[in-house]
């Protein structure tokens, strides 16, 4: 703010102009509650609270209210026009600041001199960031349970845990993951995993493949489930397999228990001595259940947990900083549009422009000190800038005078 301290039997108060509040940075945080993005698709823009002006008498304005974005643990932020990795959050309470609130203005309180002891000038807060970032989620659990659409994924979910996932009897049931907690005993609980069905060409992206793939890069131990109605059951398994291996080679190498579903029905049961035999020719051991029956289902939850009894713990990628070369701020480039038309870019010169109160003299004589300082007014005088002509600083227009 100007303000000038007015007082009784107080001729001469002073400039007490305030400064302005400091806008509010928007944060990530991770919630362990909350397992899927879908809060973002309705609400894709945030803005954290603006700082408010400064008042008289040296009053300082309130700062912005920082926002704080909730998101599930194992979110990947990265910044969309540049595809820099910005943050790998995992941990609940974790946060990240993307966006830095702007520091707020400084009232004429601090402008003056010797020589100037009422500045009529005062400065802007400076610019606010903006940035357009994108969100992916690898889901974090002990055991994923993987297989073909409507092998019965969702089903063994709702059997093994308290998720009460979507179930159909149609493919493509299930289209974002589910999470739940499955009880071993009275002191050990593990997380599972629905991760929606995959199709052939998934690990190119066919369907929704990548969307469904990078969930299964943070699972220690995975359940296959294949549908004992399927015509082929062996190569629904190394379909599903190969699928893996394309998108991660890591994936290959997961310990997998192997479940043939839907034994209750009379067509499986006809065929099942021949299914399991052509399993074991390939090495592979498979344990006989049916979800929708619980049959079986308790085997598999144990069977799983012993596997990831010898599983490496799964190590996160610690996520490193994105190092930009420093460019010095100070830096501009001067170019000409047409004529009389003049623009100067420049981190410092942009930004002095946005922070300057054009309607107050003094700080437009700020602004003019600086682009001195900066060695603009030399740069236009030597590229041939006229009486009169339009230089363009930003978004504000100037008519160059000598």
């Amino acid at each position: 703010m100007v303000h000038f301290r007015r007082e009784k039997f107080v001729p001469l108060g002073g400039p007490d102009g305030g400064d302005g509040g400091k806008g509010g940075d928007v944060i990530f945080e991770v919630k362990s509650t909350l397992n899927t993005l879908s809060a973002f698709r309705p609400n894709q823009k945030f803005a954290a609270d603006e700082g408010k002006g400064g008042g008289g008498s040296q009053m300082t304005g309130r700062g912005g209210k920082d926002l704080i974005i909730y998101i599930p643990p194992g979110t990947v932020i990265y910044d969309a026009e540049t595809g820099a990795l910005l943050g790998d959050l995992t941990t609940p309470g974790q946060q990240l600041l993307v966006c830095k609130g702007g520091r707020g203005g400084r009232g004429n309180q601090h402008f003056v001199t010797a020589r100037n002891q009422a500045p009529r000038a005062a400065e802007r807060g400076e610019p606010h960031e903006e940035k357009v970032i994108r969100l992916e989620l690898k889901l974090i659990a002990d055991i994923g349970i993987i297989g073909l659409p409507n092998a019965g994924k969702s089903t063994l979910l709702s059997v093994l845990t308290n998720a009460k996932p979507k179930i159909g009897d149609y493919p493509f049931t299930t289209l974002e993951p589910n999470l739940g907690v499955a009880n071993i005993d009275d002191d050990t609980t593990v997380v599972m995993a629905d991760i929606p069905g995959l199709i052939e060409g998934a690990a190119e992206g066919a369907g929704l493949g990548h969307d469904f793939l990078r969930h299964v890069q943070r699972t220690r131990v995975l359940i296959h489930m294949i549908d004992g109605l399927s015509e082929d059951s062996l190569a629904d398994y190394s379909q599903i397999n190969t699928e893996l291996s394309l998108f991660d080679t890591k994936l290959a190498g997961k310990p997998q228990i192997v479940v043939l579903n839907k034994i209750d029905q009379p067509n499986v049961q006809e065929r099942l001595e021949e299914i399991k035999s052509s399993f074991r020719e390939k090495g592979v051991d498979i344990i006989t259940a049916s979800a929708m029956a619980r049959t079986n289902t308790r085997d598999i939850l144990i069977a799983a947990h012993q596997k990831l009894a010898e599983a490496p713990i799964l190590e996160m990628e610690e996520t490193l900083p994105v190092y930009k070369p420093d460019v010095d701020p100070n830096l501009f480039e001067i170019t000409r549009e047409d004529g009389d038309e003049w623009r100067i870019t420049g981190v410092a010169i942009e930004r002095a422009a946005k922070m300057t109160y054009w309607e107050h003299d003094g700080s437009v004589r700020r602004f003019q000190k600086m682009m001195t300082m900066l060695g603009v007014d030399e740069a236009l005088k030597k590229a041939g800038i006229q009486e009169g002509d339009t230089v363009f600083v930003g978004n504000f227009e100037l008519e160059w005078q000598e």
